[in-house]
């Protein structure tokens, strides 16, 4: 009789679900600005991209291209250099930009009859020196620790972000670094990864960057931080780059121009 009745509850509970359709607050598409410009040491840096895309509703599986717009930087040089999408992909292409070194840059946005306008300065960094593992790093002591060494360079203010990417289906890990309390130090960027093993690599990129690109990242890593999520998650709130709608400041854009000197090491994890 018990277990009648048992079946009984269980299709009663299965015939009252319901499917709820969740009905979510929509906006006008904002225009995405991914204008990062690394200079890779050791290489021209001639050739470059810039991705421009749209916000999309929350359960839409793609994320739209912003097709169709005009992206120019110029340089303090009188320099210009037109940036020319691929196809419709919303990735617009330069083969022939020049970095230099403390340069000062503007970019330039044209996107259905809105222009929006950015400036950045081209940020140097020292190149890595030598990278240290530890394989009992870790709360549980048995993840795997790299650190990547490099020289600070004395007296004056730098800014770093870091890049670590494992050969491992993962999502990169993204960090910030200021050197106020160890100015002119040999200092190191940090990633521990417990499923790091022996044989497997991790991509090592430090980039130079500005004071304002350090605080828009690190504000945008903290709330990924606090909420628990993946670099890619829902932002609580919105947090502004340096791109600004000259045509209509309302509509102001996400994203950010960033130009950077990059240093890269690739390194294997050994015994």
């Amino acid at each position: 009789m018990k277990k009648i009745l048992f079946i009984i509850v269980l299709i009663f509970a299965y015939a009252c679900e319901d499917v709820i359709d969740l009905e979510l607050p929509t906006s006008e598409p904002k225009l995405v600005i991914d204008a990062s410009i690394d200079w890779l040491k050791g290489t021209p840096g001639n050739e470059q991209q810039i991705k421009l895309s749209l916000t999309a509703p929350f359960f839409d599986l793609e994320v739209p291209p912003a097709n169709g717009a005009s992206v120019i930087i110029t340089d303090s040089n009188a320099n210009s250099f037109e940036f020319i999408e691929n196809e419709d992909t919303g990735i617009y292409i330069n083969n022939s930009f020049i970095p230099e070194i403390n340069g000062e840059y503007t970019l330039t946005v044209i996107y259905e009859g809105e222009t929006y306008i950015a400036t950045e300065t081209l940020r140097s960094v020292n190149e890595i020196t030598r990278v240290e593992q530890n394989l009992e790093g870790g709360f549980s002591g048995d993840e795997t620790e790299i650190k990547a060494f490099f020289n600070d360079p004395a007296e004056e203010e730098n800014y770093y972000f870091f890049e670590f990417t494992p050969s491992l289906p993962v999502t990169p890990t993204l960090d910030t670094f200021n050197d106020e309390f160890v100015n002119g130090n040999e200092i190191f960027g940090f990633y521990v990864e417990e499923d790091l093993d022996l044989g497997q690599s991790v991509t090592i990129r430090i980039h130079g960057v500005s004071e304002r690109f350090y605080e828009f990242m690190f504000i945008l890593l903290q709330q990924i931080d606090d909420g628990g999520g993946g670099p890619f998650e829902t932002q609580p709130a919105t947090v502004r780059g340096n791109c600004v709608n000259q045509t209509n400041p309302d509509n102001f854009p996400l994203g950010y121009f960033r130009l950077s000197e990059v240093d890269e090491f690739v390194y294997t994890v050994i015994e």
